[in-house]
């Protein structure tokens, strides 16, 4: 294997363990719903997973911009496996029999009050069972879009504006993410009213829209690091097969 073989190939390795590790932690703590009034003083609410959300899409045009649409969605595809895998575990240990001591010592909470832990286990992992579905539907379409106006915006600008491509590949891509999570997580498959929907899935947009912004330095930041640890040729080769839709 040549030295630009190796860095190639520990660049797509690192780029794709950041993309997993964000993406299946957001589905997992995605179940939270939190007041943004009370922690950042904003209008509306947000699940705890598009904290970190920004990370995911930022990754994904890393990828897209030096492995192209097929490196993208061949993570994705994977990720979203993975995501089906953990959430299979988790459910299974939701039926694990609990020990009675393991229950004995967490029989109060910290006001005095009677606390089932297994409840509250079953309870905040089932709900977590419950969007599954939705975010697989979400996360598998956003992706795509993702993809696809990413590779559109640079072949029509031919590789200039990396700003115009990464940010208008995720606003689009998560105005669609935003609203079907929630949509088949909660609405269909739970008991929130259209309303509700709308007003989560509104703040989350305009949180992730805001997010894209301010991060668009980390994104020339990576390119210029990247740049350094490939070469500046081989860099150029590597986003030229990009184009090209070449596989990784």
């Amino acid at each position: 294997m040549t030295p630009y073989a190796h860095k190639k190939q520990q660049l797509y390795l690192v780029l794709s363990g950041i993309f997993i590790v964000n993406a299946l932690l957001a589905e997992i703590i995605g179940v939270k719903i939190f007041s943004a009034a009370k922690l950042m003083n904003l209008p509306g609410s947000l699940t705890a997973g598009v904290l970190i959300w920004p990370v995911v899409f930022v990754t994904t045009d890393i990828i897209n911009e030096y492995f192209g649409k097929a490196g993208v969605l061949r993570i994705s595809y994977l990720t979203v496996l993975l995501i089906l895998f953990a959430f299979g575990v988790i459910y299974l240990t939701t039926k694990l029999p609990p020990a009675d001591f393991w229950l004995a010592v967490n029989k109060t909470d910290d006001q005095g009050q009677p606390f089932n832990i297994d409840f509250a286990y079953q309870r905040i992992f089932r709900q977590g069972l419950g969007i599954i579905t939705g975010s697989i539907v979400a996360f598998g379409v956003g992706q795509a879009l993702d993809a696809t106006i990413f590779a559109a915006i640079r072949r029509a600008t031919g590789g200039r504006y990396i700003w115009l491509r990464a940010t208008g590949s995720t606003l689009v891509s998560q105005l669609v993410d935003s609203f079907v999570v929630l949509y088949v997580a909660f609405y269909l498959f739970g008991n929130w009213t259209m309303d509700q929907v709308l007003s989560v899935a509104n703040t989350n947009y305009w949180y992730k829209f805001a997010a894209a912004i301010l991060l668009t330095p980390v994104l020339y930041l990576a390119h210029f690091l990247i740049d350094r640890y490939l070469g500046p040729a081989e860099a150029t080769e590597l986003q030229q097969e990009a184009v090209a839709n070449v596989g990784v």
